[in-house]
C-alpha cells in the first residue's frame, strides 16, 4: 500500500501543513505507520462492522457519501489489500455505481462509535453484477439474507486509524438490550432474595 501521506497530503493541504508547521511531523508519523498489507487487526476491525460510509466523486468533481450496511461480517477482507461486500437493491439512483464506472477513487470510513474508533481506507471501486463477478469472491458471502444485485470490490491503496477525538460514544441496540436483560435478571433475582427473607422474617414474627 502506498503512504497515506504522500497520497493525501499534496498541493495545497500540503502548503496548509507547511505554513502551520505540521508537514514533516505527518511526513515522519506516516512513513513509519505505513504498510504493505491489512495486518490482523485491521482484517478483526474491518470484519466485525454493521455500517460503513463510502464516497466517491461525480465526472464535475462534486463528491457523494452513501452508506453501506448489514449484519456483522458483511463487509470481508478477500485478499491482503482487497475488500468487498454484496451490494443491495436501494433507492435506484445509482449515484455511486455510476461515479465508480467513471473513477473508481473511493474513500472508505468504518466507524466504531461504542469504542470511539474509525479507520480511513483509500481505494479504487468496482461494482459488478452478481452474474458477471467472480465466483471466488462470491463465495465468500452467504446465499442467505436480503438479496443482493452487485459485488461492491475495493483495492485498497492506503489506510489510516483517524483520530479519536469528537466521535460520539453511541452503543448498538443489541449491546443495550443484553446490558439491560442482565441487569434486570440481576434485580429480579435480588428482589425475589429480598421477598423470601422478608416472609422467613414475618414467618418467624408470627411464631414468637
Amino acid at each position: 500500500m502506498e503512504d497515506y501521506a504522500e497520497l493525501m497530503f499534496r498541493g495545497q493541504v500540503a502548503e496548509i501543513q507547511k505554513a502551520k508547521g505540521y508537514h514533516d511531523i505527518h511526513k515522519s508519523n506516516y512513513q513509519r505507520r505505513t504498510q504493505s498489507a491489512l495486518g490482523p487487526d485491521d482484517v478483526a476491525f474491518i470484519q466485525s462492522r454493521q455500517s460503513f460510509y463510502i464516497a466517491s466523486v461525480n465526472s464535475d468533481g462534486w463528491p457523494y457519501v452513501q452508506h453501506r450496511g448489514g449484519p456483522a461480517g458483511f463487509l470481508k477482507v478477500i485478499g491482503p489489500n482487497r475488500v468487498a461486500c454484496l451490494d443491495y437493491v436501494g433507492n435506484r439512483q445509482f449515484i455511486t455505481m455510476g461515479h465508480v464506472a467513471e473513477d473508481p477513487r473511493v474513500s472508505l470510513f468504518l466507524m466504531d462509535y461504542m469504542r470511539q474508533t474509525r479507520m480511513k481506507l483509500q481505494g479504487r471501486a468496482s461494482l459488478t453484477p452478481l452474474d458477471e463477478a467472480d465466483p471466488s469472491i462470491i463465495n465468500h458471502f452467504s446465499a442467505a439474507g436480503t438479496p443482493a444485485e452487485r459485488l461492491l470490490v475495493v483495492e485498497v491503496v492506503a489506510m489510516d486509524w483517524n483520530c479519536t477525538k469528537y466521535i460520539p460514544p453511541f452503543v448498538p441496540v443489541e449491546i443495550a438490550n443484553e446490558a439491560t436483560e442482565r441487569y434486570t435478571a440481576e434485580l429480579q433475582a435480588e428482589n425475589a432474595a429480598l421477598r423470601a427473607k422478608l416472609t422467613e422474617l414475618k414467618t418467624d414474627g408470627d411464631q414468637a
